[in-house]
């Protein structure tokens, strides 16, 4: 039997045709199969947000969408185990706090914590990957990166400060207060889920205004990630799916001449193997010197895969839920296509 609290939130959200097709499509870890109606665990809540962001994905990219349909024609499922996003560690940030603080403000209250730290030098950036304390296996971790602009130049950190000084906060005072009361008590009522659970998708979209093209060029120049963060904002910069086999995944998804990226990244550890499609391109609003729309193509979000392998700890066997700075540095490429 489905969790009932899980199912509420979702249709709440989705609707009960959409929301009946998510949970078909997706693993939902069995410890979700006990609840409690009407009290909304921190576990399911997180769950529900890591389903509704996986979503947004496949409404975001054609690829992603196109591979989950196979999956789900071969009567297999998604075993979401990560999503990414970026932020930008700069104070000029407008309402909204600065860099990762802007997201862990949420992961928190939610049950996550930090898990490793990775530098991402060759793209002057930091990540931090949050693991979920009471179901890390099952519950889809977050891997969050900050970007560094006081490692650019003077006109790079210039057009940062442009770009986001328009920011917007989506957490009201009423969200905050009933992060604080899940984060205390572990739980909240339905009512109160209900009531948070749209304000938490909100934080994780583009908070500032249109930006102009002269400023996306001069990002571009520098960084094809702050670029990207210039049309993107924090929505998820991709999702993935846990798979047994990446490699032979790989093989198939190019026979049937999908975006496939040309290599497999292998962590230093050699347990965790990584590759995704290429970013499906969008089409985003610019302002050009008269202060004009015009429309662009860039770089949109995309789908990843990963296969982990067990690790022994003491005499303790347990699946390897750690990150490598090298795959990330290369699964970050994705994103980096020609503009149009």
């Amino acid at each position: 039997m489905m969790n009932n609290n899980i199912l509420a939130l979702l249709k709440q959200q989705l609707g009960e045709a959409k929301t009946v097709d998510l949970v078909n499509l997706m693993h939902i870890s069995p410890k979700f199969s006990v609840w409690d109606d009407g009290e909304v665990s921190r576990a399911e809540l997180a769950q529900v947000l890591n389903m509704l962001l996986f979503n947004d994905v496949l409404e975001r990219v054609p690829s992603g969408k196109a591979y989950t349909e196979d999956v789900f024609a071969s009567g297999e499922k998604v075993v979401l185990d990560h999503g990414a996003l970026r932020t930008v560690r700069w104070l000029e940030n407008g309402a909204l706090p600065p860099g990762e603080v802007a997201i862990t403000r949420i992961l928190r209250p939610l049950g996550f914590q930090l898990n490793g730290v990775f530098p991402l030098d060759r793209l002057n950036m930091t990540g931090r990957s949050y693991a979920h304390q009471d179901d890390p296996d099952h519950i889809s971790q977050f891997f969050v990166s900050e970007l560094h602009p006081e490692r650019f130049s003077r006109d790079f950190q210039e057009a940062v400060t442009r770009v986001l000084a328009t920011s917007c906060d989506p957490l009201t005072p009423a969200a905050i207060f009933l992060l604080h009361e899940l984060e205390r008590d572990g739980r909240l009522t339905l009512n109160q889920a209900q009531q948070l659970l749209p304000i938490l998708l909100m934080c994780f979209a583009r908070q500032h205004a249109t930006i102009s093209e002269s400023d996306y060029a001069l990002l571009l120049k520098e960084s094809a990630e702050m670029a990207w963060i210039a049309t993107e904002g924090n929505v998820f910069n991709h999702a993935t799916d846990r798979v047994a086999d990446v490699f032979a995944l790989s093989e198939e998804q190019k026979s049937l001449g999908r975006p496939m990226k040309v290599c497999v990244e292998v962590s230093a550890s050699g347990r965790v193997k990584q590759t995704a499609f290429k970013a499906d391109p969008v089409i985003r609003d610019m302002l050009d010197d008269d202060g004009k729309r015009v429309q662009r193509i860039v770089p949109g979000s995309f789908y990843e895969f990963i296969s982990r392998d067990v690790m022994h700890d003491g005499d303790q066997t347990r699946l390897d839920l750690g990150f490598d700075a090298a795959n990330a540095q290369g699964i970050f490429k994705m994103t980096a296509n020609e503009v149009k």
